[in-house]
């Protein structure tokens, strides 16, 4: 094994076989399952991270790391991982994004924002518990129909795509919102609307876009105060989209109806009980939060895994990391040679 770069898979709970078999071949590889203080001295070995979602990959991280050239994250976002510390260490991060043609083919948040909208409008989880408490009166719990309804998709990405055509098959009108797209990129049924237009139009507004510095924080009291009073709100992109205290206070006021969330403002959050929209959540049905399941399916992660193991393995076919590698090792047998 002397040569092969030393892979470090900081959460292998489920990892894909085949993407297991496939790393195996190009190095040797640690399978573990870490938290925070456990990765920061496992880190002193890696050549190579591997990551969900779970750490934060920070500054104070990557110190922990001397030898660590590569950085895996099977994901289309990247804010748990400080890029800029990434690139001052020379450290080459490898993930989804950009990956149109196969990300074509993952469809678990798309499905999961749609399992969201329903159980919001027919408020499933709060009808799963009156059951289970031994209630059994449905009148507790009417809920709304999706079909009928406008349903405003702010962003037409991979993502926006798909939600929009499965909205469409429950007969609900859908309406798009997104600066870099026009008329006629649009699937047939669909039309392009201002964002603020499309706010006082939809009864349910879900965000598909893409977190970078310019919208960060761009639904913000403005554009909950300009939507519907009374629809649904629903995020499955990024935390750091919205404005969290605009939310709640939207949610409070009944200016919104409900909201669904599958993620947080810097997750995972410190705290997280005490979180204000945690809080709310446990007191109030009509705001539901999933801990980021939307690409956490058994499906997507196997086939991302797997791309995400090929992909490193072109990585480390055209840089020297080998080589370096190999030079470390031999150097370090050298040295034990010498002892001896």
């Amino acid at each position: 094994m002397a040569g092969k770069p030393k892979i470090l898979i900081a959460e292998s709970a489920n990892f894909s076989p085949r993407a297991l078999s496939v790393l195996v071949g190009i190095g040797q590889v640690l399978m573990a399952d870490l938290d925070r203080h456990e990765l920061k001295f496992a880190l002193k070995d890696a050549d190579i991270l591997w990551v969900r979602l779970r750490h934060q990959l920070d500054e104070d991280l990557m110190s922990c790391a001397p030898r660590l050239k590569v950085i895996v994250s099977p994901t289309t976002g990247l804010n748990h991982i400080d890029l800029e510390a990434a690139a001052r260490r020379n450290i080459t991060v490898l993930c989804l994004r950009g990956e149109t043609e196969f990300l074509r083919d993952i469809r678990a948040t798309a499905e999961h924002t749609l399992a969201l909208m329903l159980a919001l409008m027919r408020r499933l989880p709060a009808a799963t518990r009156h059951v289970q408490s031994g209630g059994w009166n449905r009148d507790l719990f009417r809920g709304n129909e999706l079909c009928g309804k406008t349903v405003g998709v702010v962003g037409y990405g991979r993502l926006g795509k798909l939600v929009s055509r499965y909205v469409q098959a429950f007969e609900a009108r859908v309406i798009v919102t997104d600066p870099y797209v026009n008329e006629p990129a649009l699937e047939p049924g669909l039309k392009l609307t201002p964002l603020l237009r499309l706010l006082r139009e939809a009864d349910i507004v879900t965000l598909h876009v893409n977190l970078n510095a310019e919208t960060k924080g761009f639904f913000g009291q403005e554009q909950f105060g300009a939507m519907k009073r009374g629809a649904w709100f629903v995020n499955t992109a990024r935390g750091e989209l919205i404005d969290e205290a605009a939310l709640l206070k939207a949610l409070k006021s009944r200016q919104l109806a409900g909201a669904a969330l599958d993620v947080l403002n810097n997750e995972p959050c410190p705290n997280l009980r005490e979180h204000p929209l945690v809080v709310y959540s446990r007191r109030h049905p009509n705001l539901l939060i999933t801990p980021h399941l939307g690409g956490c399916t058994s499906e997507s992660m196997q086939k991302t895994e797997l791309f995400m193991a090929e992909k490193l393995g072109e990585l480390l076919a055209s840089k020297p990391i080998f080589s370096e590698v190999a030079a470390r090792e031999a150097i370090s047998s050298g040295v034990a040679a010498a002892r001896g």
